[in-house]
């Protein structure tokens, strides 16, 4: 790997005007002047044109659109152990009042640009600790990351995961490593609310659980008791495990993946409930319809679906299968009951998310209350909008 060097960069003065107010990304085309040999990872020491004054530094991504990635803004900084130290402490000391709470035993220390580190997802699963890096722009110094966290969090195990672009561009490395300590298994088992689940720390998706949706996994549990709850989507069964726990008559949980309905099951069977657990594995839209042709209906119907739209091409399409969504489950919904929908599309706003369950509403004739509108949980923080990209909506039928 080649070692870093500090690169002169200057910029547009648009693009000069959004680095001064403290946005992290540099895209390309705003790039008036860098030198040519310039590496991912390299350290941008960005200059104004008109004074020739330091007005940023960042690291360079030559992989991505987003070619400079922003560290700091209108300040010089020295990228070493100590750099990370302080982030990583940061980012700590903002989520400690809610770890004080007992909430959680996995978390999400640093969420990339909202904790000032682009393209890095630290989350923490009891004392195992998982690193995973979407732009190679951290390699060279990952070393320093690692000695920062040892230090901070003084873990049993980091495991490295890298981003699957990251991995292509990095074929020595493997995609799943651990890089400190022991992990005699992956399946790591946590709690949150004080309900139990496993998460694979090397295999697992993301760094092994999703957290974000950590408060309506919550919120849903709360309604579950003595409900009939369905669970679209419902991957390893955060939401249905919540709804069990919380005294839900009968859960129903569909997912496209065996696998991942049999970590459901695993999951439930940590914890104790008397309800049942129905599993159904298939085509969510192809099974929703023919329940719909069968009359089924529940109190609680979930549909928490994987992103439609990875790329702005894929908007259109997205909204319209919200839609087919949202009527199907106004069909599978009782009367009185909490029909839940979610988005983690961040190329759907809030706005055009609403708008679609207003277009199916409208046409069915019917007036559903909005209870509840979430977003990410509190180690998700969103300190630009780039950041968010959950949605999740409670309705009242």
């Amino acid at each position: 790997m080649i070692a870093p060097k500090n690169i002169a960069i200057k910029l547009t003065a648009k693009a000069e005007t959004i680095l001064k107010k403290g946005h992290p990304w540099i895209f390309s085309n705003s790039i008036v002047k860098i030198q040519d040999n310039a590496h991912t990872g390299d350290v941008a020491i960005v200059f104004s044109q008109s004074e020739n004054k330091l007005i940023g530094v960042g690291l360079v991504d030559i992989e991505s659109p987003i070619r400079i990635k922003i560290l700091s803004a209108n300040k010089a900084i020295k990228i070493d152990k100590s750099f990370f130290e302080n982030r990583f402490k940061d980012a700590f000391d903002k989520r400690k009042p809610h770890l004080d709470k007992g909430i959680t035993t996995a978390y999400r220390l640093i969420y990339g640009e909202s904790d000032r580190l682009p393209s890095m997802i630290i989350d923490v699963y009891n004392e195992f600790v998982v690193v995973k890096l979407y732009s190679g722009i951290w390699l060279p110094y990952f070393e320093l990351i690692k000695e920062a966290i040892i230090s901070l969090l003084h873990p049993s195990a980091i495991v490295l995961r890298l981003g699957r672009n990251v991995a292509k561009d990095n074929e020595s490395l493997e995609e799943s490593s651990i890089v400190f300590g022991v992990l005699d298994n992956p399946n790591i088992t946590f709690k949150e609310y004080d309900v139990l689940f496993s998460a694979n720390l090397i295999e697992g998706h993301k760094t092994g659980y999703f957290l974000d949706h950590r408060f309506n996994r919550y919120q849903v549990g709360l309604m579950s008791k003595g409900k009939s709850v369905l669970d679209v989507f419902s991957y390893t069964g955060g939401f249905s495990v919540h709804a069990l726990v919380g005294g839900a008559k009968t859960v129903t949980s569909i997912d496209i993946s065996g696998q991942a309905l049999e970590v459901a099951e695993q999951n439930a069977a940590l914890n104790h409930f008397n309800g049942t657990h129905i599993i159904v594995q298939g085509d969510a839209f192809d099974i929703l319809k023919q329940m719909v042709i069968d009359k089924k209906q529940f109190d609680i119907v979930v549909i928490d679906p994987p992103s439609f739209a990875i790329q702005k091409n894929h908007i259109e399409s997205a909204l319209k299968q919200y839609k087919k969504l949202a009527k199907l489950g106004v069909s599978l919904c009782k009367k009185g009951g909490v029909l839940v929908l979610a988005s983690c599309s961040s190329r759907i706003s809030e706005d055009d998310f609403l708008a679609t369950h207003q277009e199916v509403f409208k046409r069915l004739r019917i007036h559903p209350l909005i209870i509840q509108k979430t977003n990410h949980d509190w180690d998700h923080p969103i300190e630009i909008p780039e950041m968010g990209y959950l949605k999740t909506v409670y309705y009242q039928m």
